[in-house]
């Protein structure tokens, strides 16, 4: 256990992610983060966040793309912070779907995603509460619906959608 509390005092995460245009990506990522990347050189682009304290970086190489890796993810700390940045979202023309009282990964969240150009996705959400079960409210209840929305997808999910289309109880589901 000492080790788990050793790594929570790091002071910021790295990611690296592989991109096959990196001029789209960095277009991308200046609109999401609000801010231009750190460093700029042939091939790669590194941004450094303040809060949360992230570093994140991208390599051009279309061959190392890899898809279905699973998704990145902002937490943020009231829903108020969350209906701010979905705006900001929304004026850019960013957000793909928008979720409002879903059970994802067995928490109650209200979230949106975004995907950038080789279709990395990013989840910004507020955490309710704890849940037992999954219900991603999707039309289609098979496991690879929960907690990731298709590429391509624009969808709201509306209060009144919320008792539509759910996973059951230890159904797999996500």
């Amino acid at each position: 256990m000492k080790q788990m509390n050793a790594m929570s005092n790091l002071p910021r995460m790295h990611v690296s992610l592989y991109v096959s245009n990196l001029t789209d990506t960095v277009a991308f990522y200046d609109q999401f983060f609000g801010q231009q990347s750190e460093k700029t050189m042939p091939g790669y682009a590194k941004y450094i966040l303040e809060k949360p304290a992230l570093i994140i970086s991208f390599v051009e190489n279309a061959e190392r793309v890899r898809s279905n890796f699973g998704h990145l993810g902002f937490q943020v700390e009231s829903a108020e912070r969350l209906e701010s940045l979905l705006n900001v979202a929304r004026e850019k023309q960013l957000v793909e779907k928008e979720e409002i009282g879903t059970n994802c990964c067995y928490a109650n969240q209200d979230k949106f995603w975004v995907s950038d150009p080789d279709g990395h996705q990013w989840e910004v959400y507020y955490f309710n509460h704890d849940t037992t079960f999954n219900d991603p409210h999707f039309e289609n209840a098979s496991a690879d619906a929960c907690c990731m929305p298709p590429k391509a997808e624009k969808k709201r999910i509306k209060l009144s959608d919320l008792n539509t289309a759910t996973c059951e109880p230890n159904s797999g589901c996500c």
